[in-house]
């Protein structure tokens, strides 16, 4: 073997590049097991102990915090651990609105109205359907007529054409869009959960955002649909609101300690206060984690206190709290507000503490914000504060590591409680760099009325800083140098270019209002996160050792080599997964348990060439090496249309479908270079130290050998038993249908637990009562039986066509209306939302991620055997199989105990089936092709009967790898994944049938055909 001494080098950088990336993995768990054990149950224990170690360095040599390695660990899905998974639809149709400064033309109602219909019924961008609206409705008349306005006059022309408007238009759409996805990255990041998502989906006014973890899902509601709110406020001195922090303080600790409040020796406050600076400069080079907020009346942030809890700082000096000595302890209890708060006080030359400059009167680590907000709130403690005060956090982190947000006063003075300028005057905000220094600054410009109310709020607050705060947050509090008259200004400050391009898409933001609605949704719970992984970890290990077994029972010594290279397949898998930060899912796991079963074809193919070789006499090196190179091609083809199929499912799939294909891809190529490469490094190894090898054992050898099933002579029964088979299906189809998930027909799906078993007839009638509409029409909900008998699956549409921003929370009062009718407890184990317009395109993607596949691996075999009847014969055999998949599900679904629902799982499952069928389709044509070319003079139906019968140990072996594997899915992987694990059993099954019983016949009869023209 050549270059062995290239591929360990790269299989030993491979494999410390995998282990380094699941080190985080390992030692992020060891940090949480920690946790288990001294919390001893208590979750809130568990939380503040894991804050506690946030900023602790966990990881010898390396030296990364627990912070560092939890974000760096292998990324588990929603439906392992839990969360929120959130579709939302920017609503572009605002924009375009505001653009035409709500126009109340009866004309542009009507094209709104009919651009409204268009987008329930395609998955085209919005600005495309207005277009195409307005060429309906008002073909006749100039856009500019509607757009242009006082505010757009600079931006288009009076004369300008209407596609020249449309431009226009969808420029300041995606520049919306842009602004809203800037808006809501931020408000998921100050969120508090562990490697959160959001991203742009393409070709779509969609952003996807992934909440792993969280709990509450009305505050995500609501947070997450919320128009960007932006205002400009005034600001208090930090000397001015300094007494009241002290006082509030005292007051703070008053109210703790109770009655015993007189018998506490009081430190004197200036010592007091010289402390809390020393303590506090000592906390902020300490760590917190990122921070979760809503909106309180003093407060303008809160953190959750279910996701964030109190971080223990390490080390703090006692001889730093000066003449009082106190411990952090005692500190804390004599100080307990400024223990979390440090004010922003200074030290100066002369070595005595005052107030510093500027609208920020503290500093809190993130963590802490929680317990600050705590005491604010307290009663006593709200009535020292003055009415104009109000305190907001920073939404930017003061410190190089991200750990410690600033607390800025805000001056009330309007007696409504509102900012004295708002969003709604900025006109354009862009990023620049300053003439001196040339460091970047944003420029602000506003309209009339803007610029006339900053020119007063600028002239009276000279010298002091205007914040800008948006959703509650201050991004920026910049000084005013001087009166700004003529509405555009410069905004200047420690600015990096993403900064200032962030602050400019901030200010933008309160222009043109684009507000998202959440169109797809889907929650699960911790604990059925928990089971999913109990039962995919189950399903993983079954099926794991009974591949491992089945390798060594059938190939002896060969199949120790095949299951080490499967253990470092599994290896490579996780650990790309880890570097890449692909979340791994349920769906995941099964690409991953399915790739255990087709990786072991490669080897398969390898073993069954070698032993072809040994057969013929040859010795064991020399068959080694010709065993190889004579499946390399059956093995590149092979995997390259499973690729191809995996490759499609990742370009159109989403959710379920694209976790699924991610796995599935990384594990076609690492089980590649394991079967190929680890395998034949283990036989030279043999080979050079003289061990034997031996590619069966006594049970297994010669299976397989001699036999003559005549395949091509029985095609016609074959033909009988596939259309049967398929007229079964096509009755059914018409008669009974098929069961759609609302991935396909929209509406709300909740799966509930009882504490005992329930009747789903009771179930639906305690919900039709629930949901009622508002003409009074009662609405009858799904209701089936999952799993066991306490558990059910409850499918409704009711108000799922609704476009409040309050919909779901009122959906899920009357579940619980409806459900406490049946007097038991219950939890609601996980939910689905999936809106009309959301369920269309999952049709239309499943459809062309379908055919496109098929127009591909067409190409692909035309390409590979430069005949258009391979090609042909493929394509057949693939709609068979999905024709006779899509029977049985038709044929029981309602009589089977599981799901058996058409939904994206199911989708995914079809182009799986898809790939197996032409990997196996595609060996057996590789050695028909083989054959063919070796016995050119033999009658080809002979000769295409000895290439099958030839290739069946490798088909029946691969196959029943397979099976076993997908039989421990079905049986112990739950049943949330059954009915895709059932799919794909039928599928597997049918693929090994119609690669030898329905593709080659069908090339064997146009071949046939074609002869027999050429003859005539």
């Amino acid at each position: 073997m050549q270059n062995k001494g290239l591929i360990w080098t790269f299989i030993v950088l491979l494999s410390l590049a995998c282990l380094y990336q699941l080190s985080f993995t390992w030692v992020a768990s060891g940090v949480e097991s920690d946790a288990k054990e001294m919390a001893n149950g208590d979750p809130k224990a568990e939380e503040r102990y894991l804050d506690s170690m946030s900023a602790v360095e966990v990881y010898p040599v390396f030296g990364f915090t627990y912070a560092e390695a939890k974000k760096n660990e292998l990324n588990l899905g929603l439906d392992l651990k839990g969360g929120m998974n959130v579709t939302l639809e920017v609503s572009v149709e605002d924009v375009v609105k505001a653009l035409a400064d709500n126009s109340k033309d009866e004309k542009f109602a009507e094209v709104i109205a009919r651009a409204k219909e268009l987008k329930r019924e395609s998955d085209e961008d919005y600005v495309t359907l207005f277009e195409r609206a307005w060429n309906e409705k008002a073909p006749n008349t100039k856009m500019t007529s509607i757009f242009y306005t006082l505010e757009n006059k600079d931006r288009i022309e009076r004369s300008a054409t209407n596609e020249e408007v449309i431009a226009f238009i969808g420029e300041e759409a995606k520049s919306a869009f842009d602004r809203s996805f800037e808006v809501l990255r931020t408000r998921v990041n100050l969120f508090g959960v562990a490697q959160p998502n959001i991203q742009k989906l393409d070709a779509s006014d969609r952003i996807l955002v992934e909440l792993p973890g969280v709990k509450d899902k009305d505050r995500v509601r609501q947070l997450l649909q919320g128009t960007a709110k932006l205002e400009f406020w005034e600001t208090f001195e930090n000397q001015e609101v300094y007494p009241v922090l002290a006082e509030a303080n005292d007051k703070v600790r008053s109210l703790l300690l109770g009655d015993k409040a007189e018998d506490v020796s009081v430190v004197d406050s200036t010592v007091a206060d010289s402390s809390v600076i020393a303590e506090a400069n000592e906390v902020i080079e300490e760590a917190a984690i990122a921070a979760d907020s809503t909106t309180e009346e003093l407060v303008g942030s809160e953190v959750d206190d279910e996701s964030l809890t109190d971080l223990i700082a390490e080390g703090e000096s006692a001889d730093s709290l000066g003449q009082g000595q106190l411990s952090a302890e005692e500190f804390a209890k004599e100080n307990p507000l400024f223990a979390v708060l440090t004010p922003a006080i200074f030290q100066n030359e002369q070595g005595s503490y005052s107030p510093g400059d500027g609208p920020v009167v503290g500093f809190a680590r993130i963590s802490d914000t929680s317990k600050v907000n705590e005491y604010f709130r307290m009663e006593g403690v709200q009535a020292l504060f003055p009415s104009k005060l109000r305190l907001l956090w920073t939404a930017k982190a003061y410190d190089e590591a991200g750990q410690v947000l600033q607390l800025i006063a805000i001056k009330v003075n309007n007696r409504d409680g509102k900012a004295p300028l708002e969003g709604d005057v900025i006109t354009d905000a862009f990023q620049d760099f300053s003439p001196m220094g040339g460091r970047p600054e944003i420029t602000m410009k506003m309209d009339a009325v803007g610029a006339k109310e900053w020119k007063a709020i600028t002239k009276s607050n000279v010298g002091s800083s205007i914040a800008i705060v948006l959703d509650n947050y201050v991004y920026s509090f910049p000084n005013v140098n001087q009166e700004i008259s003529g509405g555009v200004s410069s905004i200047e400050g420690d600015f990096s270019i993403d900064e200032a391009k962030l602050i400019a898409n901030i200010l933008k933001a309160g222009k043109l209002p684009a507000p998202a609605r959440i169109v797809e949704e889907a929650i699960v719970g911790p604990s059925l996160g928990q089971e999913a992984i109990s039962s995919g970890l189950s399903s993983f290990l079954i099926a794991l050792v009974i591949v491992l077994l089945y390798m060594i029972f059938y190939y002896g010594k060969a199949g120790i080599a095949s299951d080490i290279a499967l253990l470092a397949n599994l290896f490579f898998v996780l650990g790309v997964l880890a570097s890449t930060n692909i979340a791994l899912t349920l769906p995941g796991i099964a690409g991953i348990v399915l790739t255990i079963g087709m990786s072991v074809d490669a080897n398969v193919l390898i073993y069954e060439r070698i032993r072809e070789e040994l057969a013929s006499g040859k010795g064991a090196r020399l068959a080694i090496e010709d065993g190889y190179k004579n499946a390399y091609s059956s093995i590149l083809d092979a995997n390259v249309t499973t690729l191809l199929t995996g490759a499609i499912l990742w370009f159109f799939g989403t959710g379920p479908v694209e976790g699924f294909a991610k796995t599935l891809v990384i594990g076609i190529f690492t089980s590649l270079f394991s079967a190929i490469f680890i395998t034949r490094l283990i036989f030279a190894w043999r080979l050079d130290n003289k061990k034997e090898i031996s590619v069966s054992t006594p049970w297994t050898k010669g299976a397989f050998q001699n036999l003559a099933l005549k395949f091509v002579d029985s095609r016609k029964k074959f033909y009988i038993v596939s259309g049967i088979l398929i007229l079964v299906g096509v009755g059914s189809f018409v008669t009974k249908g098929l069961s759609y998930g609302i991935d396909f027909t929209g509406g709300r799906t909740y799966l509930v637990r009882f504490d005992q078993e329930v009747n789903t007839a009771d179930v639906r009638k305690s919900l039709d009562n629930a949901f009622v509409t508002a003409d009074g029409v009662n609405l009858s909900s799904e209701v089936k039986t999952f799993g066991n008998a306490d558990q059910v699956k409850i499918t409704t549409s009711y108000m799922i066509d609704s476009d409040a921003a309050t919909a779901d929370e009122e959906v899920e009062v009357k579940l619980a209306e409806g459900l406490s009718q049946m007097g038991l407890d219950y939890e609601i184990m996980s939910s689905q939302k999936v809106g009309p317009t959301i369920a269309d395109d999952i049709k239309s993607s499943s459809v062309w991620a379908i055919l496109f596949s098929l127009i591909i691996i067409f190409l692909y075999i035309v390409f590979r055997f430069r005949k258009w009847q391979y090609g042909l014969g493929a394509i057949v055999a693939i709609f068979h199989d999905v024709l006779i998949v899509l029977s049985i599900f038709s044929i029981f679904y309602g009589i089977l105990p599981f799901s058996l629902e058409i939904d994206q799982a199911f989708i995914a499952a079809i182009l799986t089936v898809v790939g197996y069928s032409i990997n196996d389709t595609v060996v057996v044509f590789d050695r028909i092709r083989e054959y063919l070319n070796l016995h050119k003079k033999s009658p080809m139906n002979e000769t295409i009967n000895n290439a099958l019968n030839s290739t069946l140990s490798r088909t029946i072996n691969t196959s029943l790898s397979t099976i076993f594997v997908l039989l421990m899915i079905f049986i112990f992987g739950g049943e949330v994944i059954r009915g895709f694990a059932f799919a794909l059993l039928v599928g597997v099954i049918v693929g090994t049938y119609s690669s030898l019983c329905v593709a080659t016949p069908i090339v064997v009869d146009l071949a046939n055909r074609s002869e027999n023209k050429l003859k005539k």
